[in-house]
């Protein structure tokens, strides 16, 4: 196989190995991070349990994929929901991404899901994220922002 051949084989392979190889190992490294070494102001309780999960809508016939779910453990032993995260290795986020997060959240409110009211929207990208999307964050308290340099 000649080197442009190779060229040619690794972009067309480069979406679906970034899609199965690097987005699953971001998303784990920043659950990790999320539950051991993330600050301890960060959220509004200790993240005791951090998993990934899916999240249905049976009125929108939908599901939901969430990438971090953190949740936290009181002394009566109730789990309320701190957060909820996406984490793209590849891809600026944006305002699409926060809406998304959003309607999750709202959706667990709506679910009676205890904590998810007050939880947290966390956005992790490899490559950043867009003017909106940092504006937004700088206006509301509820919108963290992670890049790579505050994982490592």
């Amino acid at each position: 196989m000649d080197s442009s051949s190779g060229n040619r084989l690794w972009q067309q392979s480069q979406r679906r190995f970034s899609g199965q190889v690097l987005d699953p190992h971001f998303e784990q490294v920043c659950r990790h991070w999320t539950r051991y070494m993330a600050p301890l102001d960060l959220f509004a309780g200790h993240p005791n349990l951090v998993a990934g999960g899916t999240i249905t809508d049976p009125a929108g016939k939908a599901s939901h994929e969430v990438d971090v779910a953190v949740l936290g453990l009181e002394d009566d032993n109730r789990r309320p929901l701190l957060a909820v995260g996406e984490a793209k290795w590849g891809e600026v986020m944006g305002l699409g991404h926060l809406d998304r997060l959003r309607r999750i959240r709202d959706l667990l409110t709506r679910q009676n899901r205890y904590g998810a009211e007050a939880a947290k929207l966390v956005c992790f990208a490899g490559p950043g994220f867009s003017d909106e999307l940092l504006a937004a964050a700088d206006d509301d308290m509820d919108i963290v922002l992670i890049t790579p340099a505050d994982l490592y």
